[in-house]
């Protein structure tokens, strides 16, 4: 089963909540984790859907998100950022967005590429993203320890 974070920010929210409600179907095959409000929300509109709750964004819930990316317990990022807004945790989302590069998970920071993503044949099936060795990076620094 694959396993994908979701976030909204909250003038995204509604947004975040009507797309999942379009492609509900794909969304019954999946795991989903996600931050405070968002999961919340999620099972409350839509009952059934299985879903790991975080902290807030604000209260730590990015940075939870971002530690299960670096352990490999999340395949794939939908993030609906309000790209207008000040966050006061800007810091956190550049970290998790970071770490969802770092880790070459499958991301989706708005909802076209959102629709890219669910509608494509790996969001169900077996893809396995490449992951780069950093051995030689942690080697070097352990080197010098």
């Amino acid at each position: 089963m694959k396993r994908i974070g979701i976030i909204a920010h909250d003038e995204r929210k509604e947004d975040l909540l009507l797309w999942v409600g379009r492609n509900l179907e794909a969304f019954r095959e999946i795991h989903l984790f996600a931050t405070g409000t968002t999961g919340r929300l999620l099972v409350e509109r839509y009952p059934g859907l299985e879903v790991t709750r975080f902290r807030s964004g604000p209260l730590g819930g990015d940075q939870q998100m971002g530690s299960h990316i670096a352990e490999g317990e999340i395949d794939g990022l939908i993030f609906f950022i309000d790209p207008l807004g000040t966050h006061p945790h800007d810091v956190d989302i550049k970290a998790l967005l970071r770490l969802a590069v770092l880790y070459n998970i499958p991301s989706a920071f708005n909802q076209a590429t959102a629709d890219f993503l669910v509608t494509s044949p790996h969001f169900r099936g077996g893809y396995v993203p490449q992951r780069k060795s950093y051995e030689p990076y942690i080697n070097r620094f352990a080197a010098k320890g």
